[in-house]
């Protein structure tokens, strides 16, 4: 997440990277609306928004205000 990042998309996003690869996935529905991921890391990826839906939305308030986001745990 970047901050004042909602020109581009225009909606909530993260930005994800995994080696040379990286991917942009809506915040709403986990769906792919930019780049790349392997298939295994891109299902992990949509798992994980799934879980921190309402933290992420949260996290987006801020960042497009220029605030700090807050940690979110990654997958265990």
């Amino acid at each position: 997440m970047y901050f004042f990042d909602n020109k581009k998309h225009n909606k909530p996003h993260i930005h994800a990277e995994y080696g040379e690869y990286t991917a942009v996935f809506s915040i709403e529905n986990g769906e792919l609306l930019d780049g790349k991921l392997p298939n295994k890391k891109l299902k992990m990826v949509q798992a994980w928004i799934a879980i921190h839906e309402d933290e992420l939305m949260a996290n987006w308030t801020l960042s497009v205000q220029g605030k700090d986001p807050f940690n979110i745990d990654p997958l265990k």
